[in-house]
């Protein structure tokens, strides 16, 4: 598959993701400079910001985001009940499979890159400039960290 067409494929996965939210929500329309953006949920590391697209990651029901990611971000190996999608928009996400940081293991993917990670597998994400992604699938949106050390919620 070339570039062009991963592109298109992302794109194609998120108007297919839009559609069963507007089935639900209605029509949903917003400029970039329209989102509101506010601090990501606590269950990742502090810098992150977060704008809820459509639905409500924390409900039984699909949910759209963006994260934005500072330069030189972490999210330690971690896993969800039910499967995400993670597309991204712009920078590049690396991200790796297993219950252990691994950096030279971890993929690198620019805009137009995409990730479907399986419900209940260890994975990880690191940036080194800012990125940002668009995630999506169904809530309630649970993290549970591999090692349990690693879960910001357990830091002082």
């Amino acid at each position: 598959m070339k570039v062009s067409d991963r592109s298109w494929l992302a794109l194609a996965l998120v108007v297919v993701a839009s559609a069963a939210l507007t089935a639900q929500q209605g029509h949903v329309m917003q400029a970039a400079a329209e989102l509101k953006w506010g601090p990501a949920p606590p269950f990742i590391p502090a810098g992150a910001q977060i704008a809820v697209l459509s639905g409500d990651p924390s409900k039984p029901a699909p949910y759209t985001v963006q994260l934005k990611f500072p330069a030189n971000y972490t999210v330690m190996p971690h896993s969800h009940p039910t499967d995400e999608n993670v597309a991204i928009l712009s920078g590049e996400l690396f991200m790796g499979a297993g219950d252990k940081l691994n950096k030279p293991a971890a993929k690198g993917m620019g805009p137009g890159g995409y990730s479907l990670v399986p419900a209940n597998s260890n994975h990880f994400v690191y940036t080194k400039a800012a990125t940002t992604i668009l995630l999506y699938g169904t809530g309630p949106v649970e993290f549970k960290y591999a090692n349990p050390a690693d879960d910001p919620r357990n830091k002082k």
